[in-house]
């Protein structure tokens, strides 16, 4: 809320931060990192990292753009979407807990194939889509001045929250990142609520990929790397607000807009391109500082 004031009324970006257009494009522009942070946050509850989010998110875009250009069916490239995530994430969660990869090496070996796998079947070049008015309506109209997209992002971070806050699935997750052990000596089946994260993470970041094709009309080859760091960053400063200490949906949703409005008001105020890197890095770095700071004091 500061940092909104702040841009708000400062007379550098007065003038332009506060219009309608402006908080417009800030809500819908973190729509896609919004739920490919959420694609993060799953594994990080289980202390298991998925460095393929942006790949599968970028796999899924330029398949479904160009699903949806062939066959005008925006069901079906959902469905195609839900489909990548699910096969994806299920490899992850295969190689890391039958195979007993690590994880970190297991998603970012992942990610460079899928990297390969886009520039094989896109030759490098932007899949300029031809998609379904009702894909592009999605991505683009509004109710209220709100643009519908965003009210998806709500829907999907509420359903997220539910399933881990008030499901018994959710509590087996929590409980595998707080301590394994304890976990497997109460019977639970570690090694399936830590696949189950790498899965619906993967369908989370496909989602990602449909909403990011909605949005933009087509997709770029090379569009996966731009969502990694800063979803990472989103889902270790979720540590810091709603649950000090605790990975958490509501935390993670403030976190991305938090970071939205201060690249928003930097670029604004005439801030070279580079500054927005150097804000995402630090982000990155102060998250896992605080996540790891405020875990200590909660339990101790």
């Amino acid at each position: 809320m500061a940092i909104t004031l702040f841009f708000w009324f400062w007379p550098e970006t007065s003038s332009t931060f506060a219009t309608v257009a402006n908080l417009q494009i800030l809500l819908s522009s973190q729509v896609v990192i919004g739920v490919i942070s959420l694609g993060v946050l799953l594994p990080l509850m289980t202390k298991e990292f998925d460095l393929s989010v942006g790949s599968i998110a970028a796999l899924s875009g330029v398949m479904v753009a160009q699903f949806a250009t062939d066959t005008g069916s925006s069901l079906g490239a959902l469905g195609l979407a839900l489909l990548i995530g699910l096969v994806v994430g299920g490899l992850n969660a295969v190689i890391v807990t039958r195979l007993h990869v690590n994880g970190v090496i297991a998603t970012l070996g992942m990610g460079t194939i899928l990297t390969g796998v886009i520039l094989q079947q896109t030759g490098g070049r932007a899949v300029s889509a031809n998609i379904p008015d009702f894909m592009s309506a999605f991505g683009t109209a509004e109710i209220g001045g709100v643009p519908i997209i965003f009210f998806a992002l709500l829907a999907i971070a509420a359903s997220t929250y539910f399933m881990l806050d008030h499901t018994s699935l959710g509590r087996q997750i929590s409980a595998v990142g707080s301590n394994i052990e304890a976990a497997k000596l109460v019977g639970l089946r570690t090694d399936g609520l830590r696949a189950t994260a790498f899965i619906v993470g993967g369908v989370l970041c496909a989602v990602g990929g449909f909403l990011y094709v909605s949005r933009a009309g087509g997709a770029s080859p090379n569009v996966g790397a731009s969502f990694l760091l800063p979803a990472f960053a989103a889902a270790f400063l979720s540590a810091a607000s709603v649950k000090p200490g605790r990975f958490n949906v509501w935390g993670l949703i403030i976190a991305v807009y938090f970071l939205a409005v201060l690249n928003n008001g930097l670029s604004l105020a005439g801030a070279t391109p580079y500054v927005n890197d150097w804000v995402n890095g630090a982000a990155l770095i102060l998250g896992v500082a605080l996540a790891a700071l405020l875990y200590r004091r909660r339990t101790t």
